[in-house]
């Protein structure tokens, strides 16, 4: 009889409560503002998603596999900084910039990984370290000064289709990717099962050392996709991305990616960063000053991770119930 009556898959589930929750905040800050439900409010909101979303993505798997990398924002800036030092400094043509800005996030994601993987260290202590190098370097390749580079990279953010433009589409097309990749893939599945038990992988046959190197080189070569975007609305900025890691790892616990590891979904991390940007620009709107807007966001991140932690009992009961 209960085999006759499949649940709701969990996912489902997951995807309906965050798609909720972001239009109950949609819902709030429409009735106590005058101008949020506006072309403007969106455009904005739009405007602040990419960069976010595509760090996020890879936060998101490092995360699955029980890592951690704290230098996202850092090596943004590091990216953006050679792209503009190229471009401003040396007249580099665009396409070999780029190459090169996407270069830097590979190498510093692939950097963190090696290390990860051959002392088999902590990703939380590597990554802080290769955060305050990626940020020195920075600071050290644009002489602590602002290069204006946005004029050459005006067709990443000017080109739109059907009114969205080319980095929110971007960053859309690489969630459902890596979201494919994750639930549809062989790779996917292995690194489910690393980080849900890293010795069990390993003796099944999964090439551990492997996948943990793969994620953190994905993970630096988005950080890479992101400083494009970063750069071309923010320009070369030393201090771009400071702070941004925090962002990141907030939006993807809110999207409910456990931080144990093993479990996660990038449409869901794709609704946290939604959510973390609709509530920024919505208590923005209503007056909030930035310390009462640090203090909402801190709380609604503390609720995700208890109602996660809730959620994950429920689950295990209804399984050893159902056994």
């Amino acid at each position: 009889m209960n085999n006759s009556h499949r649940r709701i898959p969990a996912w489902l589930t997951d995807y309906l409560g965050m798609a909720g929750a972001l239009g109950l905040l949609l819902l709030i800050f429409g009735l106590s503002t005058e101008n949020f439900f506006s072309a403007a409010t969106f455009g904005t909101i739009a405007n602040q998603i990419p960069d976010t979303t595509i760090m996020a993505v890879g936060m998101t798997w490092v995360l699955i596999i029980a890592g951690i990398d704290l230098s996202v924002g850092s090596v943004m800036a590091l990216s953006g900084a050679v792209l503009g030092v190229a471009l401003a400094r040396f007249g580099i043509p665009l396409p070999v910039a780029v190459v090169a800005c996407l270069l830097v996030g590979l190498l510093c994601g692939l950097a963190s990984g090696l290390i990860v993987v051959a002392w088999s260290l902590p990703s939380f202590i590597v990554t802080l370290g290769m955060m305050e190098i990626a940020r020195g370097a920075t600071y050290l390749v644009t002489q602590s000064r602002t290069l204006y580079v946005s004029d050459r990279l005006e067709m990443i953010t000017d080109t739109t289709l059907l009114g969205l433009s080319a980095p929110f589409l971007l960053a859309v097309l690489i969630v459902l990717v890596a979201q494919f990749v994750l639930s549809m893939t062989v790779f996917g599945r292995h690194m489910v099962a690393v980080g849900t038990n890293e010795t069990a992988a390993r003796l099944s046959g999964i090439a551990v050392r492997r996948v943990r190197l793969a994620v953190f080189a994905v993970s630096g070569l988005l950080c890479g996709v992101a400083a494009l975007i970063n750069t071309a609305r923010y320009q070369a900025n030393p201090n771009n991305g400071i702070g941004m890691e925090l962002q990141v790892i907030a939006a993807v616990v809110i999207g409910g990616t456990s931080l144990m590891g093993g479990r996660g979904s990038v449409v869901s991390t794709f609704f946290g960063v939604l959510i973390i940007k609709v509530l920024g620009t919505g208590l923005a709107q209503t007056g909030a000053q930035e310390p009462t807007k640090r203090l909402v966001t801190g709380c609604v991140i503390i609720a995700a991770v208890v109602l996660d932690y809730y959620r994950r009992r429920l689950r295990k009961t209804g399984t050893e119930a159902a056994q």
